[in-house]
């Protein structure tokens, strides 16, 4: 169906919306908005497939603004396009308690299917949608029903592509052929310091073709035939995601800015904006949309909704066809894992490390999980994150639960991040502990979308030995669990192993890390006697007395040392209390009656022992008591020799503890 001028006056009602949302705000980035607006119209038109009544339809298509300073643009579309976004919203725009937020937020704006805005994590995210929807169709799809068939697009930025996550995940995205996936590359020659020549003259297409991609060009980012023209070849490639490369010009109207710095990062200005709607043709006030604009997307939000009804349809007669995989669809959706863990968790005896009991635990539970996909950045040996007698995720046909993400933290926390957004998957990925700090900004989108992602950290401390300072975390514990709302677990032993990946399981509201050792540690009988209390992310495993005189209290390796130490201790006829912290965070969320229970005001004399930095534990030990820690880097060396070297011994923990005693 042709463009008509009807067509034309909706884009010009898409770009005046968001010169008039910025010019209101004062803030924001118009320029974007005002050369993508055709490319956006046209994909939401004519090949989105999405219902503004049901955000979370599990077959919508999902929608990336990897560019999300240019957030009003997708305010704008999910406004005209019928999705709970009020015109007062768009009036809003950027102001304290908006719904419309200076970069899109998911879980805060209806329509918004991932937060984006640190440039890069837009595109790498979408490559884990773009994976999620293929492991699900391999997993739910029968001949005759397919129930997931849903393609991913991305309107990404100069700047995005500048970042090496993209790299990283389009690499990856290429290789596991990715179809589905179809990224819209904004291409203005614009960056917010000045001209991409300055700094990004890079082959952006052979780049591409290089990662496997197939690559188009629109040559002009206003013409809406040529948009529609490349975008319905993307969806007829079968073998590869797509780049279109859509050159355009940023801030296009403005006939001071457009096609400069001027255009990106701040409002147009009162006399600028005048000229633009001036040049646009557009006589309206501001905030308007015309009624045959109203009309044509009403006419739209129908379509689409009749789009989603007859999945429904079809959805019901999969239903009664398949009625056991339907159940079992419902339930990962509903963030069930559907597994009975107290029969199905193995018993530990023997010491382990607990990277080695994570790989029983999540070996033991796979096979209840259809939807379980686990995954590791080459470590997959190292974290134990393979689950066994299942095949790689790999094409053609995308069913295997291990994924292998190469040498590429930061695009796979990114990638996790897609593969939970979806829904109805359950989703891990491991490397060693210090490298966290690789993938730590999607680390935090994952908190602040409250995103259900495992992170599985092996290695853990210095005890790593030989491979020395670069490989033996210190500071890494303490900079994750500032990050708000990510929950962080360090077991004692694989009991405590076990729990925390049923925690991380259950718990759906908030991403979850395991630091997991590589040295063997002793299974505690004090802990199982214990471990009903083991949610509260804080627990006495061990008390002498009342346990009045002093409270040891340790995460990981080392609690069976302060366990040791405080037996010591209790033969001595002290009143010691051991607490097992497997999560401060946890702990912290627990009522006051309870961290005075296990804390309790008047046992003033505490000792945290902890082979990392020091700074999570004096809220906790207060001024009469002292961190055993580590505020320096490691040292190459066996293991244990380094663990003496440092302290970390019962003799040198005991000496401290006493002089703490003696005071």
């Amino acid at each position: 169906m042709p463009f008509t001028d009807q067509d034309q006056l909706a884009v010009k009602t898409i770009r005046t919306l968001s010169i008039d949302a910025v010019e209101k705000a004062n803030s924001g980035h118009p320029g974007l908005p005002m050369g993508a607006a055709p490319m956006a119209y046209v994909l939401w038109s004519r090949f989105m497939k999405f219902n503004p009544e049901n955000p979370h339809w599990l077959n919508r298509d999902r929608f990336v603004l990897s560019a999300g300073h240019g957030s009003i643009l997708l305010y704008s579309l999910l406004h005209l396009t019928g999705y709970d976004v009020s015109m007062d919203d768009l009036k809003s725009f950027r102001q304290w308690g908006s719904r419309t937020p200076g970069h899109p937020e998911y879980g805060h704006t209806p329509g918004v299917d991932t937060t984006t805005g640190p440039l890069g994590q837009g595109i790498a995210t979408a490559v884990g949608f773009a994976m999620a929807e293929r492991f699900m169709a391999a997993t739910f799809n029968k001949e005759g029903h397919d129930l997931v068939d849903h393609y991913t697009y991305v309107i990404c930025g100069d700047g995005d592509l500048m970042e090496g996550i993209s790299g990283e995940a389009s690499s990856l995205a290429g290789h596991l052929g990715l179809n589905k996936l179809i990224v819209l590359y904004d291409s203005n020659n614009i960056s917010l310091d000045g001209p991409t020549d300055w700094t990004f003259t890079e082959d952006v297409k052979m780049r591409y073709r290089a990662y496997g991609w197939n690559v188009l060009r629109v040559e002009d980012g206003n013409d809406l035939d040529e948009i529609e023209q490349a975008i319905a070849q993307a969806k007829g490639f079968k073998d590869a995601p797509t780049l279109i490369e859509v050159k355009t010009v940023i801030g296009y109207g403005a006939p001071n800015k457009q096609g400069t710095s001027g255009a990106h990062g701040s409002p147009l200005g009162a006399d600028e904006a005048k000229l633009a709607k001036e040049t646009y043709g557009w006589k309206y006030e501001e905030f308007f949309v015309p009624d045959e604009i109203r009309t044509l997307f009403a006419d739209l939000k129908s379509r689409v909704q009749a789009e989603e009804s007859d999945w429904q349809k079809a959805y019901e007669a999969y239903k009664s066809a398949f009625p056991k995989d339907a159940e079992v669809l419902e339930k990962a959706l509903a963030g069930d894992p559907n597994v009975d863990f107290d029969a199905v968790l193995p018993e530990f005896k023997d010491s382990t490390s607990t990277r080695d009991a994570f790989g029983k635990v999540i070996n033991a539970i796979a096979p209840h999980m259809p939807t379980l996909l686990g995954g590791s950045a080459d470590l997959s040996g190292s974290n134990k994150t393979l689950i066994k007698n299942e095949e790689h995720f790999q094409q053609p046909d995308y069913a295997g639960k291990n994924v292998f993400y190469g040498v590429r933290e930061h695009a796979m926390g990114a990638m996790l991040n897609g593969l939970t957004l979806h829904g109805g998957i359950f989703a891990y990925a491991g490397t060693f502990l210090v490298f966290v700090d690789y993938l730590r900004p999607a680390v935090r989108l994952a908190a602040l979308m409250k995103q259900p992602a495992m992170y599985i950290l092996t290695h853990d401390s210095i005890a790593v030995g030989e491979d020395g300072p670069t490989h033996e975390p210190v500071e890494q514990l303490a900079s994750l669990r500032v990050i708000p709302g990510l929950r962080v677990f360090r077991p004692a032993d694989g009991t405590e192993t076990g729990l925390a990946v049923k925690y991380a399981l259950t718990h759906r509201d908030a991403p979850v890390a395991l630091a997991l050792t590589r040295q063997g540690l002793p299974t505690l009988d004090e802990i199982k006697a214990n471990k009903d209390s083991f949610d509260k992310g804080g627990y006495v495993i061990y008390q002498n007395g009342d346990g009045s005189d002093l409270a040891l209290l340790a995460s990981g390796s080392e609690v069976h040392l302060v366990l040791a130490v405080g037996k010591k201790l209790a033969d001595e006829g002290v009143k010691v209390r051991v607490v097992s912290f497997p999560s401060l965070e946890v702990f912290d969320g627990q009522d006051a009656s309870y961290r005075e229970q296990v804390l309790p005001a008047n046992v003033t004399k505490r000792v945290a022992v902890e082979m990392a930095h020091p700074m999570s534990w004096y809220k906790y030990v207060g001024s009469a008591g002292k961190v055993v820690g580590i505020d320096r880097f490691g040292a190459s060396a066996p293991g244990n020799i380094v663990v003496k070297e440092y302290g970390f011994t019962e003799d040198n923990v005991y000496s401290i503890v006493k002089d703490v005693l003696n005071k």
